[in-house]
């Protein structure tokens, strides 16, 4: 219970801090220590701890003997493009989830813009472990409008699939889903829960899901472990089968067009400018 209160504080500091930086451009100052600890009602160490976290993943920068200050914005570069196809098999391994708290609550600032309603509209707020052959791999938090499924029990959770329960029980149509992914490290409260050491390397997921009216219905970040999850995309390079596609064409080379290049390719690496046909799995690593 005491990881799970601690995970759960952790989490409401974080999406505070979050909001602040999201909400001020990159240079102005956040707020000092002593001023967020009393907002917050939080011990120092606490707070500390999520502010380490974000100047580690580059969203705040600390100068001494002046504050802490929100960064530059980090670059962003798409996979695919819109009109592309990206292949997304299961990762490996038999997946479980255990549920940490399930519980009703309001969206507040950050999340609430994420779902497009406000930040007093009532939310189900869900945090569990994922499980890849009983090990632990993943803590997930979800976040989804308690309208659009109000009788939402945990085992909708726990058991089967929980988009085919909103479709099969609350009607709701998944659609589309934007997701982001980034290097981090575990808290102290994470990294107990996943049985890794404090400030080991992770891989934070953000997922917005849409349904088939583009109403967003579900906000999640994860934190999964850097030892044992990977994602790999194969990347197909060169002219495609059945022939050189004329110029002009969508897979057609454009040699020398400025600012443009492939993920994970650094520009100019490629003479080959033409679309990538692309592929992503997430593979799960073996435990040593």
């Amino acid at each position: 219970m005491a990881k799970q209160e601690g995970a759960l504080k952790r989490e409401r500091v974080r999406d505070f801090l979050l909001e602040l930086v999201e909400s001020r451009s990159p240079g102005d100052a956040i707020p000092s220590e002593r001023v967020l600890c009393a907002e917050l009602e939080v011990a120092r160490p606490t707070l500390r701890s999520a502010i380490d976290e974000l100047v580690r993943a580059g969203m705040l920068v600390r100068e001494h003997g002046r504050g802490t200050f929100v960064a530059e914005r980090k670059i962003t570069q798409e996979l695919v493009a819109e009109d592309r196809t990206l292949a997304l098999p299961q990762a490996q391994g038999v997946w479980e989830s255990q549920v940490l708290t399930f519980e009703t609550m309001p969206a507040g600032p950050r999340v609430g813009r994420r779902l497009h309603i406000s930040p007093g509209a009532p939310t189900v707020y869900i945090s569990r472990l994922r499980l890849v052959d009983g090990e632990p791999m993943a803590i997930e938090h979800l976040y989804l409008p308690q309208a659009i499924a109000p009788g939402l029990t945990l085992d909708d959770l726990e058991s089967g699939c929980l988009y085919e329960r909103l479709r099969d029980r609350h009607g709701v149509h998944v659609h589309e889903a934007v997701q982001s992914m980034e290097a981090t490290v575990t808290q102290q409260s994470e990294s107990e829960l996943l049985a890794v050491p404090d400030l080991s390397p992770a891989l934070l997921f953000e997922r917005l899901t849409t349904d088939t009216t583009g109403r967003p219905v579900e906000y999640v970040h994860s934190i999964y472990r850097g030892d044992r999850y990977r994602t790999v995309s194969r990347l197909t390079l060169g002219d495609q089968p059945g022939g050189a596609p004329s110029e002009g064409s969508p897979g057609a080379p454009r040699a020398g067009a400025a600012g443009e290049h492939h993920p994970g390719i650094p520009p100019d690496d490629l003479a080959y400018r033409g679309d990538l046909p692309s592929s992503t799995v997430g593979e799960v690593q073996p435990a040593f």
